[in-house]
């Protein structure tokens, strides 16, 4: 894969000379990632800055801090919504959309036992 945004040499990470490359889709449209790629990489890789928009305001949202915390990066896989961009490993045949609701309250979620 060669794209100017990819990093292809770092000091630190292990990146293979020929990554294994793989398709999904992004609203709709079909895009390459490598193995290793987060959601988030592979779209910022290909230059996709907008991820979902603020559920009041309509303002565009995106990558902020890309450790997990901020929640900005909200998108719904195969499905399941409110997963974070920057955690989820992207799949080959693997299908995202735009991030639409806002976050479930830690308290609130299912699999959580609160008494």
């Amino acid at each position: 894969m060669n794209h100017p945004l990819r990093i292809k040499q770092h000091p630190i990470l292990n990146i293979p000379a020929t990554p294994q490359t793989f398709s999904f889709q992004f609203d709709d449209t079909t895009y390459e990632a490598i193995e290793g790629d987060t959601i988030a990489s592979a779209l910022l890789a290909r230059g996709v800055r907008i991820l979902r928009r603020h559920e009041e305001t309509g303002e565009t949202r995106g990558i902020y801090c890309n450790i997990g915390h901020c929640f900005e990066c909200r998108v719904t896989v195969d499905g399941k919504e409110s997963e974070r961009a920057c955690l989820t490993p992207v799949q080959a045949g693997m299908t995202v959309y735009s991030g639409t609701v806002l976050p479930t309250p830690f308290q609130e979620r299912s699999s959580d036992k609160w008494t």
